[in-house]
C-alpha cells in the first residue's frame, strides 16, 4: 500500500501556479508578436503570386483563343473560292489551328502554374532540392516507360506545326496510304482506297509523301502504230490539249498547257508518245481520264489507229502459237518390238536369270 500511494502521488499532476501560467502566456504572445509580421508578409506574397499566376494564365489563354478564332475566320472567308483552292481548306485549317491552340494552352498553363507552385514553396522556406531530384528521377522513369507515347506526341506536334499534311490531303505514310480525315497529336486517321480507316501512330511515320501540296502532274501514254506520221500525231495531241484547257472546269485545274514530251518508248510495230500537264493538287487523276477521252476521240476523227495492247501481246497474236509445241519427240521406247523396249521389259516371275 505504501508503494501504491507513492506512485499515485507521483502521477497526480502538479498544480500550475498563476505566475507560471502568466509567464507561458507572455512567452507565447511575445513569439507571436515577433513572427506575425513574417506570417503576414509570407501570406501576402503567396496570395500575390497566385493572383498574378491566375491572371497571367487567363490572359494568355484568352489571347491564344482569340488568335485561333481569327485564323479560323480567315480560312472560312477564302473557303470555296479560287484562292481557297490553292490554300488549305477550312476544315484542315481549323483542325490544325485547334491542335496548335490546345498545345499552346497546355504548355502555358503548365509553365505558369508550375513556376507559381515552386515560388510558393520557396516562400514557405521548403527545401526544393529533394523535390526536384525526386521529380527528375520520376520523369526519367516515366519517360522510359512511356517513350512510345512521348514519341507519338512530339511527332504529332511537329507534324502540325510544320504543316506536313492536313485534313483532305492524300498521303503515303509508308505503313498506310489514303486520304487524311483527322490529325491528332498521337494518331492520324487515314481512309484507304477501299474505304477502310487506318489509325497510324505519329511516332511510326518515318517518311511522308504528300500528294496534295504544291502541284501534281497528269501523264498519259498514247500508243500508236509505228507507221503513223508522228508530226501529225503531235499536232492532233497539241490541239486536243489546247481545246481542253479552254473548257470549264479544266481551265482552273490545268495550271500549264498540255505538253507533248515526245517518244517514251519505241517497239517493232508501235511507239508510245508521252503527254503531260501540270495540274491542281489532287486533280491529276481526273485530268488524266478526261485527257484520254479527248485524245481517243481526236485520233479516231483523224483516222489514227491506237494500239491498246502491249507489244508482246500483239506479236504473240500475229505470230500465233506453235502447233507442234504440244507434240512429244519420237522415241524408240514407243515401239514394244524394238530392242530398247524389250530390254526395259521386267523379267517375268519364276524365269531364270540366265535365260
Amino acid at each position: 500500500m505504501f508503494w501504491s500511494a507513492a506512485l499515485a502521488a507521483e502521477e497526480t499532476p502538479r498544480p500550475v501556479s498563476l505566475d507560471e501560467a502568466q509567464r507561458t502566456a507572455n512567452d507565447a504572445a511575445g513569439w507571436v508578436e515577433e513572427n506575425w509580421s513574417v506570417w503576414l508578409s509570407n501570406s501576402l506574397r503567396i496570395i500575390l503570386i497566385l493572383v498574378i499566376a491566375v491572371v497571367m494564365r487567363s490572359l494568355i489563354r484568352r489571347a491564344i483563343t482569340k488568335l485561333i478564332a481569327r485564323m479560323n475566320r480567315t480560312a472560312s472567308a477564302v473557303d470555296g473560292t479560287a484562292l481557297g483552292g490553292l490554300l488549305v481548306n477550312a476544315e484542315r485549317r481549323r483542325q490544325r489551328s485547334e491542335a496548335i491552340g490546345s498545345v499552346l494552352r497546355s504548355v502555358t498553363s503548365f509553365l505558369i502554374m508550375g513556376t507559381a507552385a515552386l515560388t510558393v514553396l520557396s516562400v514557405l522556406q521548403i527545401n526544393l532540392a529533394p523535390l526536384l531530384a525526386s521529380a527528375g528521377v520520376a520523369g526519367v522513369a516515366i519517360g522510359f516507360g512511356a517513350r512510345n507515347l512521348v514519341t507519338d506526341f512530339l511527332s504529332g506536334v511537329f507534324m502540325i506545326l510544320e504543316d506536313q499534311y492536313g485534313v483532305g490531303d492524300s498521303i503515303d505514310a509508308g505503313v498506310a496510304s489514303g486520304e487524311v480525315i483527322e490529325v491528332g497529336l498521337r494518331v492520324t486517321k487515314l481512309r484507304g482506297t477501299d474505304g477502310e480507316i487506318w489509325y497510324v501512330r505519329n511516332g511510326e511515320v518515318k517518311r511522308i509523301g504528300n500528294l496534295s501540296q504544291g502541284w501534281a502532274t497528269a501523264g498519259v501514254d498514247v500508243q500508236v502504230r509505228a507507221d503513223e506520221d508522228l508530226d501529225r500525231v503531235r499536232e492532233v495531241l497539241t490541239r486536243t490539249g489546247e481545246e481542253m484547257q479552254k473548257d470549264e472546269p479544266w481551265t482552273e485545274r490545268l495550271w500549264e498547257p498540255v505538253e507533248v514530251l515526245g517518244l517514251n518508248a519505241v517497239y517493232l510495230d508501235s511507239v508510245v508518245i508521252r503527254v503531260s500537264a501540270k495540274t491542281m493538287p489532287g486533280k491529276a487523276l481526273g485530268v488524266e481520264r478526261e485527257l484520254r477521252w479527248r485524245i481517243k476521240q481526236a485520233l479516231d476523227a483523224e483516222g489514227i489507229r491506237i494500239l491498246g495492247r502491249p507489244p508482246e501481246a500483239n506479236l504473240e497474236t500475229e505470230a500465233g502459237a506453235d502447233p507442234m509445241a504440244a507434240v512429244a519427240a519420237p522415241s524408240v521406247l514407243a515401239n514394244p518390238a524394238s530392242p530398247q523396249s524389250q530390254a526395259t521389259t521386267p523379267i517375268p516371275p519364276g524365269q531364270p536369270l540366265g535365260k
